[in-house]
């Protein structure tokens, strides 16, 4: 944490800036972090990932969790007996309790919730958080930031409208296997680029759940709520509390397949690299018999630089004139010249660590490196660092959105077929694509 007189400058200076009419956190932090200085979130669907996010929160004393929300009692229940339970442990004599909510506007109408984290399914995403920041709440929302382009300009707008602080879930970001292969790429040390590889799985298919008898305890239709009320099934909302990953995400209507699951955080680093992080494609290409591919749609960059999407292979692949770049969680791999300098691809490996290969290609051939990536050694501490100094977190809201963007475009090339010609600065179709296709038809009162 900051000292107090680096404290006592920020609020001066924050006080004193009128041209940045931005709402501070209700709570300025000490650096005892007291029970009454600390910053209050509130978790918005509390499934699988939620669970993890809710952990590490827990642990941290410059936060307090006052309130859960998530429309199966069962899941929103367990997740309030786990935030109570662990500050009784730690006798915390400034929990006042945790509250659990069916309906997450009543969780954002509460003045005392500083920021939110969202974790419910893709098609809440965009709904929730630009509720969310309309309510002065900063927020940690989960990877894919939206359903589909619309929701992403919308969410941009809304976000740079409010001034508030948007993290988006996308953590490879923080981890630095990820950030130093960009950097070796982006200061040319394996050459000029001439192609990149994404591993990830497979697009998604309209939901054909066959009906189950509806669970007791969950509000099937405000699970649905933008989507179509779609016949009640446990694929898509599990019953109860469970510990996997639900299949919502292979479904449309849901979700977008692993193009938006895996392909959220691969694409991101590949446009990383390419410096494409702000952009995006300018082309995008389906394979042949696109209904029918599991990979092989392109995404083409204005440098005239392809991203494959393969569904085998590193995670993310950088090819360049004088070598390659292979990165994945806890992977790391850098050839030149055709022979392998750094390798680390898991417990197979011996002799060495991540570590050690990731830093030894560091000092080996970034030591006067121009370009310096933003360095963050923990994504929810960036957050928490960016809601303090009302900086930009290492994955901002427009960067979040330009890498879900591409995800999208990649789906519509495996939905629809054909060559799409798009522009990244308008968010337009310039031929091939339909205009229908950057939207959706909402239910009842959820509309973006």
């Amino acid at each position: 944490m900051p000292n107090a007189s680096s404290r006592r400058h920020f609020v001066k200076a924050a006080a004193a800036s009128v041209a940045a009419p931005f709402i501070l956190p209700s709570r300025v932090w000490s650096a005892e972090t007291a029970p009454n200085s600390r910053l209050n979130l509130g978790f918005i669907g509390v499934g699988k990932m939620n669970s993890g996010h809710l952990g590490n929160f827990l642990g941290r004393k410059e936060v307090q969790v006052v309130a859960v929300c998530d429309v199966d009692t069962n899941r929103r229940e367990n997740a309030k007996k786990t935030v109570e339970e662990r500050y009784g442990k730690d006798k915390d004599a400034g929990f006042k309790g945790c509250e659990a909510y069916n309906d997450f506007r009543d969780l954002l109408a509460r003045k005392d919730i500083d920021a939110v984290v969202i974790a419910t399914p893709d098609h809440w995403h965009a709904y929730i958080a630009i509720a969310a920041v309309n309510a002065g709440k900063d927020v940690y929302c989960e990877k894919p930031l939206t359903h589909n382009i619309h929701e992403a300009v919308t969410l941009i707008k809304t976000v740079r409208g409010s001034k508030q602080i948007l993290q988006t879930g996308s953590q490879q970001r923080s981890s630095k296997e990820f950030r130093i292969a960009c950097e070796l790429v982006r200061n040319g040390v394996i050459g000029k680029i001439q192609r990149v590889e994404t591993q990830f799985g497979s697009p998604a298919k309209p939901n054909a759940n066959p009906e189950e008898p509806m669970e007791p305890g969950l509000d099937w239709d405000r699970w649905c709520g933008p989507g179509p009320l779609a016949p009640y099934s446990s694929v898509l909302s599990p019953r109860g509390v469970h510990n996997h990953f639900p299949a919502w995400r292979m479904t449309r209507e849901y979700g977008g397949g692993m193009i938006t699951d895996w392909g959220a955080h691969h694409i991101d680093i590949a446009q990383w690299g390419l410096g494409e992080d702000l952009h995006g494609p300018v082309e995008i290409i389906a394979p042949e018999k696109h209904d029918e591919a599991t990979q092989g749609a392109k995404l083409i960059y204005a440098s005239g630089i392809p991203l494959t999407h393969v569904n085998s292979g590193f995670g993310v692949s950088f090819s360049g004139e004088n070598g390659e770049v292979h990165v994945n969680r806890g992977k790391f791999k850098l050839v030149m010249g055709g022979k392998v300098v750094h390798e680390f691809i898991g417990k197979e490996t011996k002799g060495t660590s991540l570590d050690r290969e990731v830093l030894m290609a560091e000092r080996t051939f970034l030591a006067d490196a121009k370009v310096k990536l933003y360095n963050s050694p923990n994504h929810h501490q960036d957050w928490l660092n960016c809601i303090q100094s009302r900086e930009k977190p290492i994955c901002d809201v427009a960067i979040g959105a330009s890498t879900v963007i591409s995800c999208h475009l990649m789906n519509q090339a495996y939905y629809h077929g054909g060559t799409h010609k798009w522009n990244p600065e308008t968010r337009e179709y310039i031929s091939g694509g339909d205009p229908k296709w950057l939207t959706r038809e909402y239910r009842g009162e959820w509309k973006v």
